[in-house]
């Protein structure tokens, strides 16, 4: 299994290269969210540890040089603060790449100092945020651990005032939080990101998407701030260097994809 995949073409941050630090046939998580595309988390975890070698990365981050890319992604099969070499990794193909490195991560880690240092190394983190209270939170994001959603927000906050990169905060929105909307957008108000990115399962899982208007009315509750939404965003087209390891971390797309996968020059 690969520890590179894709390019893929990300609403938020164009050709996405992706890098797994927790490959496997199964999600690797200590969240269960209830819109995962990848399914039920087969694999909870909430302790660090090393999945992949840095020797590993640096064969598959050679293999890719020179692929049509706008950022170097860590997401995949798990979260990726699970990686204890993450911020090493992140210098590693920073250097071997000389692309920007995005994190993509579910914020669960966050109240650990060395997840927020590993953090750090990376130029934009998008960091997720689910729901205002511990009900929904436990109800949205189903953690497999006692976690605590306002000891998360406190070190999103803590990490937004150390930090010198892009901020932005992802914000899924399903039927359960949808009339929460002025309550999601105070919190984001509070720890002032970039960037809010208004998101809803447009890919298949067990959670239907918001319709446009619906995301278009939550949109206008996000006053005085930078706000993206899924609807909005047109992705590029991408030739991922293998696309059965890239639909392995991101299945049949749906509107946000709207051209997924077109060759430029011919499929690597």
């Amino acid at each position: 299994m690969s520890i590179v995949y894709g390019p893929v073409p990300s609403w938020r941050l164009g050709r996405s290269l992706g890098v797994d630090l927790t490959p496997g046939d199964v999600k690797t998580c200590p969240f269960d969210c209830i819109y995962c595309q990848l399914g039920r988390t087969a694999r909870p975890l909430a302790e660090r540890a090393q999945f992949v070698s840095l020797e590993a990365l640096a064969a598959e981050l050679e293999a890719a040089a020179g692929v049509g890319a706008d950022y170097v992604t860590f997401s995949g099969m798990g979260e990726p603060t699970l990686a204890a070499n993450l911020g090493e990794a992140i210098r590693l193909a920073r250097k071997a790449l000389g692309l920007p490195v995005a994190v993509l991560t579910n914020s669960s880690l966050m109240p650990r100092k060395d997840v927020r240092e590993d953090l750090a190394c990376a130029d934009v983190v998008v960091a997720k945020l689910d729901a205002p209270n511990q009900q929904l939170f436990a109800r949205i994001n189903r953690p497999v651990v006692d976690l605590s959603l306002h000891d998360i927000v406190q070190a999103i906050s803590l990490f937004r005032a150390e930090y010198e990169g892009k901020l932005a905060l992802d914000m899924m929105f399903v039927r359960a939080n949808k009339g929460l909307a002025t309550e999601m957008a105070a919190l984001a108000g509070r720890l002032a990101p970039d960037e809010v990115q208004i998101n809803t399962p447009t890919r298949p899982c067990a959670v239907a998407p918001l319709t446009p208007d619906e995301l278009a009315a939550i949109r206008a509750e996000f006053k005085e701030l930078r706000v993206l939404t899924v609807y909005e965003a047109t992705p590029p087209a991408v030739a991922p260097l293998d696309v059965g390891e890239t639909l392995r971390r991101r299945p049949a797309a749906g509107p946000q994809d709207a051209k997924p996968f077109v060759p430029e020059g011919g499929a690597r």
